[in-house]
Parts: structure tokens; C-alpha cells; sequence
């Protein structure tokens, strides 16, 4: 069953089905919604909670969760104004279903915020899973991001994420302290079973 209260954002929340497992915020990719990625946090982790919104910037009438000026070029003042907006809509989500610190499971643009929150209100999240996540801030704010785990999956023929950027994103990660899993796999922007297969793995051991 899935049920919705009137929050800042449009959204979808699965409560959970198994104690114990971790709640799922899944933050989808450029032109997606807040059922998008809803089959993947349920494949992810059975019986999660999964709250799944809708990103609030439109791009050609495509949702986002924040503006870019370009391909790979994000407008970081925007980055950092949606960061903290997705942030307090976690802690209101959290307090209206009874939640605990969610584990992101982002995609492209949906994994570039996940990782703005991190570097801006780590409090937010208990830790993230970043597919195809680029640096989405320049120079970030110092962040304690002491043992939280993070997983990025990379494609190495991705056209969209350089090999360098997701290189130093894991970097940047690490240097604030989270436990940082970087994988590259031999694909290009798009998921595949691979990564389904490493990120459940990944979550199972949390």
C-alpha cells in the first residue's frame, strides 16, 4: 500500500513491511517522477520503507532537482537552495511516518542531489547509494561525514559523467570522513543488472 500526506514535496512513501530494514529515499533521474524508481528500492531491499519524491525544477517539462546551465554545468546556487530544501523535507517526511535517517538510493541527477545533502545537511541521511553521481559542488562546505557509508557506481564508458569527476566525488566523500565504495562498471549512463545486484549487496551488509 502506498500513502501520502500532504508534504513539501510530491511524493510516494511504501511504509515498511520488515522490521529492521533500512527506510529508502530513492531520488530519481533527469524526466522522472516519484514512481520511477519505486520497483528498483523494492528489488534493493524488500520490505524497506521508500520514500520517493518528485524533484520540484522542470527542464523542458522534465523533473529535476535542480537546475543546470548545461550538460554537466549545475547552477550551484540552486544546488545548494534544493539541497536544504530536500533535507527539510526528509526531517518533516521522518516525523509524519515515524522514520528513521533514510539510506538515498539515487540515480544521475537524483544521486547528484543525494550527494549535495550529504555535503550539506549530512544529518539528513544515514548514508547513500549513488549511481552515475557526478561532484555536484565545486568547493563544498566542510562536512562531518564520519562513518557513513557510501556506495558510487560508475559506468566507464558514460558520456555524461567524465571517469575523472565520479573519481574525485569519492574522493571528496572520503576526505569527509564516510566509508566510500567506488565501483566502475563496463557500461555507459544507464543502470544495469550489475548494479542492482552490487548496491543490494551493498545495503544487505549495512
Amino acid at each position: 500500500m502506498t500513502t501520502t500526506l500532504e508534504l513539501s514535496f510530491i511524493h510516494r512513501f511504501k511504509p515498511a513491511s520488515e522490521p529492521g530494514r533500512p527506510p529508502l529515499l530513492l531520488l530519481h533521474g533527469t524526466g522522472g517522477n516519484e514512481d520511477d524508481l519505486l520497483s528498483l528500492g523494492q528489488m534493493l531491499s524488500p520490505g524497506s520503507a521508500q520514500l520517493s519524491p518528485r524533484g520540484k525544477v522542470l527542464e523542458g517539462g522534465m523533473p529535476r532537482f535542480f537546475r543546470r546551465l548545461r550538460e554537466g554545468i549545475f547552477d550551484e546556487e540552486d544546488v545548494r537552495r534544493r539541497a536544504n530544501e530536500l533535507a527539510d523535507f526528509i526531517a518533516e517526511a521522518r516525523e509524519s511516518y515515524g522514520l528513521a535517517a533514510p539510506i538515498a538510493v539515487g540515480f544521475s541527477n537524483g544521486a547528484n542531489i543525494a550527494a549535495a545533502v550529504l555535503q550539506l545537511r549530512p544529518e539528513a541521511l544515514a548514508g547513500a547509494a549513488l549511481l552515475r553521481a557526478m561532484v555536484p559542488l565545486v568547493d563544498p562546505p566542510a562536512a562531518d561525514l564520519a562513518g557513513k557509508p557510501v556506495l558510487i557506481i560508475s559506468g566507464a564508458s558514460d558520456p555524461i559523467v567524465p571517469a575523472d569527476n565520479a573519481k574525485r566525488l569519492a574522493t571528496l566523500l572520503t576526505g569527509a570522513g564516510a566509508n566510500v565504495e567506488h565501483r566502475v562498471l563496463p557500461t555507459g549512463h544507464g543502470l544495469s543488472q550489475t548494479d542492482v545486484a552490487l548496491t543490494k549487496a551493498w545495503i544487505d551488509q549495512l
